[in-house]
Order: C-alpha cells, then sequence, then structure tokens
C-alpha cells in the first residue's frame, strides 16, 4: 500500500534529506545510513534513484532493491530520478573551467555536464518509462554533481517533471523558477576531503541557519567512514531538532506558496 501524504503547507524552516545514488549495487551502503536515520526519529527521506548506477545492474531487475524501495515509498519518502547511468560519458572537457567542473570537482560522474538537448531527452525519456513501468510516482529529477547542461534544462522543460535542482536551490518546472535552498554534503573521496568536509558541514550550516529550507545530501561512500558518519549524525540532530524534514517536492510546494502570497 501507498502513503498518503499528509497536506503540503509552507513551514519558515524545513529540512530535506536527500540520499543520493540509490541503486542495488548502493544499497548496503544506502541501508547504513537510513538506519541513522531511523534512530534520529525516523525523518522522510527524498531517494535519488539512478536506473543503471554505472552499468551495474539496472533496477528493475533487483527484486529484493525493488521490494525495499516498495517498504520506502509507503512510509511517505520521496523517490527522484538522478540521472540514468550517473557516468559522464560525454566528449571529453574543452575548456580548462569544464575540465575542473567535470573531472576535479566530481569525478567523471556528471552524466548530463555536457549533453545536447536531444541527447539529454533520450536519457530523460528511458529513465522516466522505466519509472512509469514500475508505478513508481515521481516528481522531480536530480542531475548527477548537479551538473546540467542548457541542452539538460531545455530537455527538462518538455517533460512532466515538476522539479530539478542544483547545489544551491530547488528548481521548478517547467518554467525554471529558483528557490533557495542551500545543501549540505561532504566529499568522502580521500582522507583530506573528509576532513575538509567535517570543517565545511560546520561552517556552512552556521551560515544557513536562517534559510527557509536547508538540504543534506547524503552519499552511500559517507557510509564506508566511521568519522564521516559520526559528523553527519551529530549534525542532523542539531537540524531535526530546529527544522521540519519534508521531502523536496514538499519543500518546493511550500516555497512556491510563499512566492505567490507574497506576489
Amino acid at each position: 500500500m501507498r502513503c498518503v501524504r499528509r497536506a503540503e503547507h509552507a513551514v519558515k524552516q524545513q529540512l530535506c534529506i536527500a540520499l543520493h545514488d540509490v541503486a542495488p549495487a548502493t544499497w548496503p551502503l544506502c541501508e547504513r545510513l537510513l538506519t541513522m536515520l531511523t534512530e534520529l526519529g525516523d525523518p522522510p527521506v527524498t531517494l535519488l534513484v539512478v536506473p543503471d548506477f554505472h552499468g551495474r545492474g539496472r533496477v528493475d531487475r533487483a527484486p529484493a532493491f525493488l521490494r525495499a524501495i516498495e517498504r520506502r515509498l509507503a512510509r511517505c519518502d520521496e523517490i527522484a530520478l538522478h540521472g540514468y547511468a550517473h557516468r559522464d560519458d560525454a566528449a571529453e572537457p574543452s575548456t580548462p573551467t569544464d575540465w575542473v567542473r567535470r573531472r576535479v570537482l566530481t569525478a567523471g560522474e556528471g552524466e548530463f555536464a555536457a549533453l545536447s538537448k536531444a541527447q539529454a531527452a533520450a536519457k530523460l525519456a528511458a529513465g522516466l518509462a522505466l519509472f512509469a513501468r514500475l508505478d513508481w510516482p515521481l516528481a522531480g529529477f536530480v542531475p548527477p554533481a548537479w551538473l546540467a547542461s542548457a541542452g539538460t534544462h531545455a530537455a527538462l522543460r518538455e517533460t512532466e517533471l515538476r522539479y530539478t535542482s542544483d547545489h544551491t536551490g530547488l528548481i521548478a518546472l517547467p518554467r525554471g523558477e529558483k528557490f533557495s535552498a542551500p545543501c549540505l554534503t561532504a566529499s568522502p573521496r580521500s582522507a583530506w576531503r573528509r576532513q575538509a568536509s567535517k570543517w565545511w558541514l560546520a561552517l556552512a550550516s552556521a551560515k544557513t541557519s536562517s534559510a527557509s529550507v536547508v538540504r543534506v545530501g547524503l552519499h552511500p561512500q559517507d557510509a564506508a567512514h566511521d568519522d564521516l558518519m559520526a559528523c553527519w549524525k551529530a549534525l542532523l540532530q542539531r537540524l531535526l531538532a530546529q527544522r521540519e524534514a519534508v521531502t523536496k517536492i514538499q519543500a518546493l510546494s511550500g516555497l512556491a506558496a510563499q512566492s505567490a502570497a507574497v506576489a
């Protein structure tokens, strides 16, 4: 049985917790993060599901994973489409800026960073069709590494999706109106990145304390490092004591209602 969501409403301060890179191949680490959240009061989560993560197995061919996602949906979690393969197979970067964006800030994960409109539309159509066959409710698309080309944004405007997002906000579709919703996230790729992430999370959580909506982006690899898990648990405990936890679509609805009321 699918959950029945409570009425969406505008709340001054909210917290969106998103779990990225959700797929059969990453599910054991995802479960560790979800267990941590259960210990913190079991807030709603937006699960960013990758249809075929790094080509390691499509979600519809993993029965145990499908059952796990159905259980999450039944408890009122949200799912969002998160790329298709989560791997940047586009042409090599042609400028230093593009190289830094696609090869340094993310390790070749920005699948939609350099796609034409036709290329993006094909990948979106494949993901949307897969979710439709599974009868999964879908309102949002989050590009891997939050990198989306102009062609991707053009393709998104021609879908029935209600939102996309980048690192600083939620973007309503099809108009493209952006609402501020800063995201706190960590980089677990090396020891120095993890140490820097712990410093950054403390600073960023203080700087965003007055934001109407703050997002937290958890990644499966965060769960492979006990020090990072301890940092996340302490931070989330504080945030959950201060803010109402909502899904991304609920947060967007509240922000849009606030904007309309002001207008």
